[in-house]
């Protein structure tokens, strides 16, 4: 099966970097470019690609905007966020936008070849450890002061699902999570469907920004 790609990004020799690398593997397809936000949700809807990589700073509409009005309209197509720092504070935005992960822009073509697979495939974190680092850096944009009242979809977590939740808030991989927990690996994919099902979530990024909003987790 050919994963479809879109490429949003205000710079020509990066979008031809990135459609190079793209064409050369016999599961991608390059399917559009976009030179900004407005003009990626446009093609996203005509192009109905799998995954979208999207630059964050772009004229006019920028990429934040545009992830999520791509992931509103088609809940389908993947966001993968594209940045110059890997504590980049869009990159946060991003994430509580829908993206389903982000990628340094100096990439190695490996590296941005399996994250593309991996999204593609459902497995939205790129990396855990560096999700997490990223969403502890910005903790202040999180709620503070008396706790919020927690969201109403916590009741339908069985309490071990609650502890896989947790788990993979602190970044913790499938395999991490089955040695701390002492469950099969099979079985923690398990109940991480069922997690996303029951929060009705998109995918494991947005399972993390909902545990700490909701305080299951606090920064170290």
């Amino acid at each position: 099966m050919t994963i479809r790609i879109l490429l949003a990004d205000d710079e020509p020799l990066l979008r031809m970097a990135f459609t190079m690398v793209i064409e050369a593997q016999p599961d991608m397809e390059a399917v559009g470019e976009a030179a900004d936000g407005a003009e990626a949700v446009r093609l996203a809807r005509r192009l109905r690609p799998d995954v979208v990589l999207m630059d964050v700073r772009m004229p006019g509409t920028d990429g934040i905007e545009a992830t999520h009005r791509i992931v509103r309209d088609r809940r389908q197509t993947r966001v993968l966020i594209l940045t110059t720092f890997d504590l980049d504070e869009y990159a946060f935005a991003g994430l509580k936008a829908g993206a389903s992960g982000f990628l340094l822009k100096n990439v190695v073509p490996e590296e941005l070849l399996a994250a593309i697979r991996n999204v593609a495939a459902g497995d939205a974190v790129v990396s855990p450890r560096v999700t997490r680092r990223l969403l502890e850096n910005f903790a202040s944009r999180l709620p503070t002061g008396p706790a919020p009242a927690r969201d109403e979809r916590l009741q339908r977590l069985t309490p071990r699902e609650r502890e896989v939740l947790v788990e993979v808030a602190r970044g913790r991989s499938n395999t991490e999570i089955a040695a701390e927990l002492h469950l099969a690996e099979a079985t923690v994919k398990t109940h991480l469907s069922r997690i996303l099902l029951k929060l009705e979530l998109r995918d494991r990024v947005q399972a993390v920004v909902f545990a700490y909003e909701n305080r299951l987790i606090h920064p170290a």
